[in-house]
């Protein structure tokens, strides 16, 4: 009788319920297994005064020994990589950057598409495993039609995760795989329940995993100087004038990475109406505010634009369009430009369209594609 080679698949282990459980689907299934954690930063670079917010945080102590406890209780080798030089310069150095340029960035699609999805399938073919294993919520199929590989919607759409993962390319997507796609989130915990893991019941972390107390621009302070350098190209953030859309002066501000567009606290301006942030103008250094009416958008460009269901965009498609990752998305048009952007007219005026962040495109449960909205 001859040696069946059992198909080896590489795991992404963030020390959570939903990766872990992923690992025991798989293991469940048959396959053989090699689990990987990223050390991507070093969370005592984060200051003494976020100590007490670290635990259980990406990268943490106590996730790489849930992840190491858990390959262990399933019986598969597990090793911790580290790749924050890498990090750093894809995503923190971007993350900075977009702040200060007066844009809002999304680095949890940079990491995906930058790190998971592709450092870590380096990784894999080291391992000799063919494909890599994530705990998103998300899921990939094969269009037979046009032999393109698909991302889908997950089927618990409160979990979804497929509009963190649209700059996927279509080798990536071919080699991935997210076993909890077509699960709810308490099967996936009455899973990890039924499988014996300690990490059944840990809960989610929310915010970004480098900045633990979710002071964006506290975090930008402290690291400025640091992975930018001192130079004059890199000064860091200065104050500057809020003003009104006119140009009129309404109040000082400590820095443009302080704000998004949308936001309303924090403004520190006495007003007969609550102002939001309409824009921001690092040219001239400043916040543009405004009330709620002045808002409202009804089309955006994006660029750097990634096609998955569709080779390329060729002419003017119907989609819906998610701008954040909480919005509620809305019917609209695509259109490509000349210069490889493209253009996307809502059927209704959005709030806070904000340049830096993703606008994802979708076709009913397919993510058609998506790009960076531009100024």
């Amino acid at each position: 009788m001859g040696y069946v080679m059992t198909e080896r698949i590489a795991v992404a282990m963030s020390g959570g319920v939903d990766s872990s459980t992923a690992a025991a689907i798989l293991k469940e299934q048959g396959y053989d297994l090699v689990g990987f954690s990223m050390q991507l930063w070093d969370q005592r670079r984060s200051g003494p005064e976020t100590a007490g917010l670290r635990s259980g945080r990406c990268c943490s102590l106590d996730d790489l020994y849930d992840a190491r406890s858990v390959a262990a209780r399933l019986k598969f080798p597990y090793y911790v990589v580290n790749f924050q030089k890498e990090f750093e310069q894809s995503v923190i150095r971007p993350f900075i950057e977009n702040y200060r340029n007066g844009l809002t960035p999304s680095p949890c699609v940079l990491c995906n598409s930058h790190m998971k999805f592709d450092r870590l399938l380096q990784m894999a073919e080291e391992a000799q495993a063919t494909r890599v294993a994530t705990g998103h919520y998300a899921q990939v199929v094969r269009d037979e039609k046009t032999g393109r590989h698909v991302l889908l919607r997950a089927r618990d759409r409160n979990k979804d995760q497929s509009y963190f993962l649209f700059d996927l390319n279509q080798e990536q997507l071919s080699r991935t795989m997210f076993p909890l796609g077509n699960m709810e989130k308490s099967e996936v915990r009455e899973t990890a329940r039924r499988h014996g893991l300690e990490v059944a019941d840990k809960p989610e972390s929310q915010e970004i995993c480098f900045v633990p107390d979710g002071d964006y621009a506290a975090f930008i302070d402290r690291h400025s100087k640091e992975i930018l350098g001192t130079d004059e190209a890199a000064p860091l953030p200065v104050a500057g004038n809020i003003v009104d859309s006119e140009g009129r002066a309404m109040g000082r501000h400590a820095g443009i990475h302080h704000f998004t567009i949308g936001q309303r606290r924090g403004l520190g301006i006495a007003h007969p109406m609550p102002l939001y942030v309409l824009d921001l103008r690092p040219e001239a250094n400043s916040v543009v505010v405004g009330e709620r009416s002045q808002l409202g958008s009804t089309c955006c460009r994006i660029a750097r634009c990634n096609w998955i269901a569709i080779p390329d965009l060729t002419g003017p498609l119907r989609i819906s369009a998610k701008i954040r990752s909480r919005h509620q998305e809305a019917p609209a048009t695509v259109t490509p430009s000349d210069n490889g952007t493209a253009l996307v007219e809502f059927d209704s005026p959005q709030m806070a369209v904000t340049p830096g962040q993703a606008c994802v495109l979708y076709e009913g449960e397919r993510v058609v594609g998506g790009g960076w909205i531009t100024r």
